[in-house]
């Protein structure tokens, strides 16, 4: 018998009992996924309207953009209607395609972290092949490589796992569905340890693209150091502090949620810590990029005020 029919749903776990702080989730992750769309949907804009942001950045800038959004749009709308509507139920394929675009974009956004380190390293270290290294076809099969990548994790993660035989009820300690969870449920001991593999084979190569993640920074800045004058340094360092501020909030999160100490593990940690990595970084990123980024910051506020401009004209003509 297939899982899909011994377990046709599983179970969420939920926030809280009490109606009250359900409904109080519910305005909280609305206002933060409104937060969300909002800024990302006006980082995309502003890159794909503005000809200055046309840069090897503002591609992967906008790449990651999509990602953020991505990783919003899989958890939380489910995690909204069950907090609305006193639920905890998800399908077996509604739980499969939760996991699958959840591990599909936050991989993507890992590698096109590391991308962006990369332009980084690049332009700072290495500024006269810059536009050799980064060109315009290079931007996009890094890009490419990035999805390509993410895309073919997500999938043999989740079809090795919803591949394992369940016997362990179909109550899950999460408020979305998880690899680790899902394994909590498993009796499939061969296909429990092919995961594990797996998982460990995923996090090498996160924990190599880390390495190098570091490294660049290191050369960075060593380089920024020997500039001579002060606006030089300042500039700089004010490319790539957004960048370190992402990566550090995205490999924090993540390490606590997942590196964390069995003996510390509680119900309402891993749920606090899974809301930490699955929906701030997504929520923040736009806001860390945009409050150091000039570039950024006028395309956005040219937007802004061509938008006003063009709703006053429109109801002065309309009166």
């Amino acid at each position: 018998m297939s899982n899909s029919s011994s377990t046709p749903q599983f179970l969420l776990l939920a926030f809280s009992d009490r109606r009250e702080l359900q409904l109080l989730h519910f305005w909280l992750f609305l206002a933060i996924s409104l937060a969300a769309l909002l800024a990302n949907g006006l980082i995309l804009s502003a890159v794909a309207c503005d000809h200055h942001l046309h840069t090897p950045m503002g591609f992967f800038l906008l790449n990651l953009s999509l990602t953020d959004l991505g990783c919003i749009c899989t958890t939380v709308p489910k995690a909204m209607h069950n907090s609305l509507w006193d639920t905890t139920t998800i399908s077996y394929m509604g739980c499969a395609a939760q996991l699958f675009f959840f591990y599909f974009f936050i991989s993507a956004e890992f590698s096109l972290l590391t991308i962006m380190c990369y332009d980084r390293y690049v332009a700072i270290c290495k500024p006269l092949h810059y536009g050799t290294l980064l060109g315009s076809r290079a931007c996009a099969h890094m890009a490419a490589a990035a999805w390509a990548t993410a895309f073919l994790n997500a999938l043999l993660h989740t079809a090795n796992t919803f591949s394992l035989l369940l016997c362990q009820g179909n109550a899950l300690d999460q408020f979305f569905c998880e690899i680790p969870a899902i394994l909590k449920l498993s009796c499939s001991h061969s296909g429990y340890r092919r995961e594990i593999g797996l998982l460990w084979f995923t996090i090498s190569l996160a924990f190599g693209c880390f390495v190098f993640i570091v490294f660049s920074y290191v050369q960075i800045f060593r380089a920024v150091l020997r500039i001579p004058s002060q606006q030089g340094r300042y500039k700089a360092f004010s490319t790539c502090l957004p960048h370190l501020a992402v990566v550090s909030l995205f490999v924090s999160t993540g390490m606590f949620a997942y590196l964390k100490p069995p003996s510390s593990s509680s119900p309402s940690l891993d749920l606090a810590l899974s809301v930490l990595y699955s929906m701030v970084p997504p929520a923040l990123n736009p806001f860390i990029y945009s409050l150091r980024n000039q570039e950024l910051k006028d395309a956005l506020r040219k937007m802004m005020t061509g938008c006003f401009s063009g709703a006053i004209n429109c109801l002065v003509s309309g009166t």
